[in-house]
């Protein structure tokens, strides 16, 4: 019996060998596969197939043993050069690889984000065309790539904090297909010397405060392009530096781990302990992956031979990871050297293939396109009217170009076009046809869903009017968000709202004054000053299902969180194609105060700079509560902006505070005049509506018109109506000349043709170029006042 004992044992023992052996080597193959990826992209980048290429070779071994952790319901947060990891984890496919390499417009062949980003940025689908919220517990997910450096660490932060919530929010269980009890990890990937960015250092700080499942790799190959590491990094360690945030005992901070990154067997030892320890405990963990290579240098862009040492360069050659994985395969008798051959032979087929794949989706399109528009003007030449000479030219460049672009099609189109009139003959009206069908399709590709469209749309939402009562209660502006917020907080459980000061003394106005209380500390939370990585918080939550309301204290101070708001949120939907959705809404508070930092309206930095987002303006609180509840019927991202001298305001209580709706992009006709339409929004409201009885004792009729929202602007070009009305209109708000104003005067002027109806020239009166003055003075010099509207009324008039 004890020898069938033994035996079962042995048995048991090869197989696991054998089991073990099996996957070690399709690990080296999935790295030697990723190897001549990038080998071969940079050839397609340097023949001219593609624009630019970056790459993640000398990080195939680490990725790999990375990638065996990753679980579905993880998140990655990472940057350009995470392809291997991509392609073990099945994020993505060889050819699809090369298909956004290509810069593929065909969603079905670069499903990361249609051609509209680089390669190697990756991105999943969260919610679906029907506004529902896909299985994400059980996928592997990727937040869509960024490019600027650690711009991926505030959402990680908040990716990671997510999974904390659903495993200590009881009222979140049964939103299982969002989270299985908080297991999931966030993956933050970031190069060594982008660790020397602000955004790196307040998360990873944030992160041990906070005490979430946050694993951040940390690639270090000695470079930030031809930069040493020794200009980079105190010390020139990041792990070392990190000393001071490290866990021990029972206090808070993270865990740090150092492992070579061409040891395999020791990274997945370490990466399988560290994550661990996140997954179970929810601790953030920080793996230095040293003695990282680059074999072909930072990017397509340069030879980094300019900047590395010969010694330098026979070291990365002695220690590429891959070379390395192979001589320990070896070693261990784990393959021979014949069989290791025949897997790089394979991987280089595999490669090719996925390549010629992707090219032959990319390219055959388009020469359907040359031929169909070599027909039309074949039918031109025959016609025989017009210079036909320089048609048949454009047909012959045309026909020689192996390799074609949308544009070289549309240009040639465009050029014959100019050449003769309209209505010049049959065939060129089939040319100009043509052209225009064209010119949809390729809009369709690059110029969509900057906004979401159907049920995910803010537009959808249907209008449910405010229903006041006949003894509906007068209460100041902040006790109808207080109490809007408490109803809201009571039926919404995936809304959670936190910031500087909103927990303990419900924020600084007074909205949330005793919810915390009432609905508990992970509900409605306190944040450390720091408004990048409650940006960044905000985003990672809403990107996992929640509904985030992250408060930026006071508008001026949006510009510590305006980076992750530009570059990820207001680009998200377009960037992806719309297959990712971030619905977070950024509560803050401007205009009217006191002071340079507390009474701002940068109106124009954030309309241009936030693109993709709504940007809601609403001049009382009742209204800001209507545009919450459109907002959280949607799957989009928005930023409110209360007013500041608005929160003592008295106003009527409506009974459905929870279920009426503002719609978006829609004025409201506050006052109905005839000789002049003025057009503004928010606090400035008040200063018209003041100035408005000196001009009606002047015997001047104003139309005031609030536009409610500048991010979507009058949709229906209702504003027009007013013009054609009273032929004089005039745009106020406190932004900077050339700001807010300039933007409305451009919309109506220009996009909604109001330059058609006037009898005088438009106005604008905005504040001053510079920042506001401390005081009562100081803001009445800086900002337009009572008797600056009447004069230019008045001046308005008399013209």
């Amino acid at each position: 019996m004890i020898e069938n004992n033994e035996l079962a044992m042995n048995m048991q023992s090869q197989l696991s060998f054998e089991e073990f052996r099996k996957e070690v080597l399709n690990d080296y193959r999935q790295a030697c596969i990723s190897r001549e990826v990038s080998l071969l992209g940079r050839r397609e980048v340097l023949t001219g197939k593609a624009k630019f290429g970056i790459f993640g070779d000398g990080k195939e071994v680490a990725q790999i043993a990375m990638a065996k952790y990753f679980k579905p319901g993880d998140f990655r947060s990472g940057y350009y050069r995470d392809q291997t990891f991509a392609f073990a984890s099945g994020i993505a496919t060889v050819e699809q690889f090369f298909s956004q390499l290509y810069a593929d417009p065909d969603i079905t062949n670069d499903p990361f984000s249609a051609g509209r980003q680089m390669n190697a940025h990756f991105a999943t689908p969260n919610v679906d065309m029907e506004g529902n919220w896909l299985n994400i517990a059980g996928m592997k997910n990727t937040a869509a790539d960024m490019a600027p450096t650690a711009a991926q660490m505030p959402r990680a932060l908040g990716l990671a904090f997510a999974s904390k919530l659903f495993r200590e929010v009881p009222e979140l269980e049964q939103y299982s297909h969002l989270s299985s009890h908080g297991n999931e990890v966030c993956f933050a990937t970031i190069g060594d010397a982008s660790t020397s960015e602000g955004h790196f250092w307040e998360t990873i700080n944030a992160a041990g405060v906070l005490q979430v499942p946050l694993a951040v790799f940390v690639w270090d190959d000695g470079y930030g392009i031809s930069v040493p590491r020794k200009y980079q990094t105190t010390k020139g360690s990041i792990s070392e530096v990190l000393e001071g945030f490290k866990k021990n005992g029972n206090s808070n901070g993270i865990e740090i781990y150092n492992v070579k990154g061409w040891d395999y067997a020791g990274l997945c030892e370490t990466f399988e302990e560290g994550i661990r320890k996140a997954r179970e405990n929810h601790v953030p963990v920080l793996f230095h992956v040293e003695e990282i290579t680059q074999p072909q240098g930072h990017s397509t862009s340069g030879s980094h031979e300019r900047y590395k040492s010969k010694e330098r360069l026979a070291w990365e050659k002695e220690f590429d990871c891959n070379g390395k994985m192979r001589q320990w395969l070896l070693e261990n008798a784990l393959a021979e050297e014949e069989l290791l051959r025949g897997i790089e032979a394979e991987a280089k087929v595999v490669a090719q293939e996925g390549r010629k794949k992707a090219w032959d989706k990319y390219i055959a399109p388009i020469r359907e396109q040359v031929q169909v528009f070599i027909g039309v003007c074949q039918s031109i030449v025959e016609e025989g009217r017009g210079d036909t000479g320089f048609v048949s030219q454009q047909i012959q460049e045309l026909s020689a170009n192996r390799e074609p672009q949308r544009r070289d099609i549309l240009k040639a189109a465009a050029h014959i076009l100019f050449k003769h009139p309209r209505n010049f003959s049959p065939a060129l009206d089939e040319l100009q046809a043509y052209y225009d069908r064209q010119l949809a399709a390729e809009k369709e590709n690059y110029n969509t869903f900057l906004y979401a469209t159907g049920p995910n749309s803010v537009l959808e939402v249907p209008e449910v009017p405010a229903v006041y009562a006949d003894n509906a209660p007068v209460v100041n502006g902040y006790e109808v968000l207080n109490k809007y917020f408490d109803q809201l907080f009571s039926y919404h459980p995936l809304v959670f709202a936190f910031g500087e000061d909103v927990g303990k003394i419900g924020d600084v106005n007074q909205g949330f004054a005793g919810l915390q209380q009432k609905h508990g500390k992970t509900r409605i939370a306190d944040t450390g000053i720091r408004e990048l990585t409650i940006m960044g918080q905000g985003i990672g939550m809403a990107l996992r299902g929640l509904r985030p309301i992250a408060e930026i204290q006071y508008l001026d101070y949006m510009l510590y969180g305006l980076q992750p708001l530009s570059d990820d949120v207001a680009s998200l939907q377009y960037r992806t194609k719309g297959t990712q959705f971030c619905p977070i809404i950024v509560r803050t508070r401007g205009h009217r105060l006191e002071g340079i930092w507390h009474s701002g309206s940068p109106m124009g930095m954030i309309i241009n700079s936030l693109r993709g987002m709504h940007i809601c303006v609403p001049r009382n609180m009742v209204q800001a509560a209507g545009m919450y509840n459109t907002l959280l019927q949607a799957k989009e991202p928005a930023i409110m902006i209360e007013s500041l001298n608005g929160y003592r305001l008295k106003e009527r209580l409506p009974e459905n505070l929870k279920e009426f709706t503002v719609p978006l992009g829609i004025p409201e006709v506050l006052h109905s005049g005839t000789d002049i339409t003025i057009v503004s929004y928010g606090s400035t409201l008040r200063i018209i509506e003041e100035a408005m009885q000196t001009l009606e004792q002047m015997n001047i009729s104003c139309e005031l018109i609030d536009v409610q929202t500048l991010l979507p602007f009058d949709i229906h070009h209702s504003i027009i109506g007013s013009l054609k009305k009273t032929n004089r209109i005039l745009f106020v708000d406190e932004d900077v000349p050339g700001g807010g104003t300039a933007y409305m005067f451009q919309q109506v002027m220009e996009v909604q043709g109001g330059y058609r109806w006037l009898d005088v020239a438009p106005r604008t009166l905005a504040a001053q170029a510079h920042r506001p003055a401390y005081g009562s003075d100081g803001d009445y010099f800086s900002k337009p006042n009572v008797e600056d509207v009447v004069k230019i009324v008045a001046d308005m008039i008399r013209e």
